[in-house]
């Protein structure tokens, strides 16, 4: 049933190209996807073998210094152990050492054996005289490493052979906290059935789910001074631990983007999800509820939609006005659909729309106009005489606005979640968050927009685009509030210090382009751009507009995209909330068919 439910997804998604994109759009997608899935897998993140060789005879500034890699040995079972250990010893980087803390019962008692029977004077054996928990034993171990910086690693799974080499050249730049990508396999672990690349540091994707997970590294130091694991963590305590480390001032967080761990998917590991360890989630909430706390930040945390993450409802400690700003050109039955829903599914009542009218020729279009403003007194309709220019609409509108927040959007947007306004304003009163935008379907329930990618066909994308509605998306990107670079501006709410700081919208950019520019300028401020799953509407894309891809307008189109690549240049190609592993031909997450090359040394 599963098979057949995705082919029909497949087919489902060809036709929804074919519309959009046309018979040779069509055929260029269909045959990069079947070339990444062709493609041998076998071995495929591992660096070469002469890449390993440079590696070792690679001396970094910090020579002799001690990277130590920590373990819990719990009744662990000997082929696991052996791969692990193996992991280590084949280490490129020369000034590694593991550290294990066994607290295996009597019954197990080969794992001790094994261990001690290698005699390698890079391997620190310690037998604990019960068993504390994996936060009190991997404590343990820490107190007996050598090292000035710890990485954290499971019992049963597998380093890459460049693990600590990367890890290395990381520190040397002075990074504190360390996270690399990683891969999750069940048998062969050179041949993973998955891996997860991640994006570099998103805070609010860390407070919804641990997406850090494998290999980290830190300096022993911070481990030491937030007091290590907490036991009553357990399930959740690396979680617990990486909140922890995001409440340091000044704290300096790296992310590898390359597969350093590989994790095993067994009946025992949260790899498998959270149900092998039904306490996790208790104790991940209350990790979250802690962290909060400790910020002074009012909120609490929910099981997410899926298991493994979480949500957190901030209280509104204000109830700022919010100006919705909607352009508008005719298309009466449009924007009905439009003030309807926004009327009859907003909860948050504090708002004013400001409809800007642009050009209308159909008589009922006023007489809508005058209808609606009788209907409700904070419905106010403008008149902006210029052509169509969405940045200079929404500036015009702006400057006649009384909200402390803006809410940019499309006539074409219909609400469907009547929690979405408050939602985003309570992300948006967040300390330094400028920008909140919306989770946006096309009516046959598949996804428009969940946040912008740059880089995607060159300059921009969408998240997941076409995926079909109700799915966590890779790694739960559909599913989490999280930092990203741009969101789209059919459904985008900005502070209104945020908006004045950028100067509003960039007029030169007068259709295509803006919010990703917008976005991108206010992230170079210092502000923080979201995008919430939790703000869910229908958007019945461009129907007033019309497409971009003919004519007069096209050439328009290409204008402002050259415009955008001429302000940001190649830094569009690398967007800090994708990751370079990911291709930049499809909005679906899959891997590149090339893999970036692999830098030596």
């Amino acid at each position: 049933m599963l098979k057949i439910k995705r082919f029909q997804e497949l087919v489902a998604l060809f036709f929804t190209y074919l519309k959009d994109e046309g018979l040779a759009g069509t055929i260029q997608r269909a045959m990069g996807f079947f070339k990444r899935r062709m493609r041998a897998k076998k071995g495929r993140f591992l660096p070469p073998a002469d890449a390993l060789a440079m590696q070792k005879e690679y001396v970094p500034a910090f020579e002799n210094k001690t990277i130590s890699v920590v373990t819990a040995l719990y009744n662990t079972n000997q082929v696991h152990l052996k791969e692990y250990i193996d992991s280590f010893l084949n280490q490129s980087y020369q000034f590694g050492q593991l550290v294990l803390a066994d607290a295996s019962d009597d019954e197990h008692s080969y794992v001790g054996e094994y261990v001690q029977s290698l005699e390698c004077e890079k391997i620190k054996y310690v037998k604990l005289n019960g068993n504390f928990g994996i936060s009190g034993n991997t404590n343990l171990a820490v107190s007996y490493a050598d090292g000035d910086y710890i990485c954290l690693a499971d019992h049963d799974d597998v380093l890459s052979p460049d693990a600590l080499f990367q890890m290395a050249k990381a520190i040397e730049t002075g990074a504190d906290f360390i996270y690399s990508d990683e891969a999750l396999f069940d048998s062969d672990w050179t041949n993973p059935i998955v891996a997860h690349f991640k994006p570099d540091f998103s805070y609010y994707y860390l407070t919804n789910c641990n997406y850090i997970c494998h290999l980290v590294c830190m300096k022993r130091s911070i481990f030491t001074m937030l007091g290590g694991l907490q036991s009553s963590y357990d399930g959740a305590q690396d979680h617990d631990l990486f909140l922890k480390i995001t409440e340091i001032p000044e704290v300096v967080i790296h992310h590898i983007p390359k597969v350093l761990y590989y994790w095993r998917v067994h009946a025992q590991s949260t790899s498998g999800g959270v149900g092998a360890k039904p306490y996790v989630t208790q104790n991940a909430i209350n990790a979250i509820d802690a962290h909060l706390a400790r910020i002074g930040v009012q909120g609490k945390a929910v099981e997410g939609e899926f298991g493994s993450t979480y949500k957190i409802n901030y209280a509104l400690t204000s109830q700022p006005l919010v100006s919705i700003i909607i352009p508008n050109k005719d298309q009466v039955s449009v924007l009905t659909k439009c003030i309807d829903s926004l009327y009859e599914k907003t909860e948050y009542k504090n708002f004013e729309v400001l409809v800007v009218e642009n050009n209308s020729t159909e008589p009922e279009t006023f007489e809508y106009y005058g209808k609606i403003q009788k209907e409700h007194s904070n419905l106010k309709v403008l008149y902006y005489k210029g052509g169509f220019n969405f940045s200079a609409i929404n500036n015009f509108a702006a400057k006649q606005a009384n909200g402390e927040m803006y809410l940019l959007l499309n006539n074409d947007i219909e609400i469907i979640s009547e929690n979405w306004l408050g939602e985003m304003v309570s992300l948006a009163l967040q300390k330094n968050v400028g920008i909140v935008g919306a989770m946006l379907y096309y009516p046959n329930d598949t996804v428009q927009h969940a946040g912008v990618i740059t880089g995607l066909g060159g300059f921009a994308g969408h998240s997941h685009k076409y995926h079909p509605r109700g799915k966590s998306g890779y790694m739960f990107r559909l599913a989490c509030v999280q930092n990203l670079s741009c969101v789209t501006a059919a459904n985008l709410l900005v502070t209104k210090q945020a908006f004045d700081a950028a100067n509003g919208l960039d007029e030169e950019f007068t259709v295509a382009f803006n919010d990703v520019d917008f976005c991108l300028r206010i992230r170079d401020m210092g502000y923080q751009v979201l995008f919430t799953p939790y703000a869910k509407c229908y958007h019945h894309e461009s129907i007033s507009r019309g497409s971009d891809k003919k004519g007069e307008k096209k050439e328009r189109f290409e204008g402002e995209r050259n415009r955008l690549k001429d302000r940001f240049g190649d830094s569009l190609l690398r967007d800090p909330f994708y990751n370079p592993n990911l291709t930049l031909d499809m909005e679906d997450f899959s891997e590149s068919r090339v893999l970036p090359k692999y830098d030596e040394v």
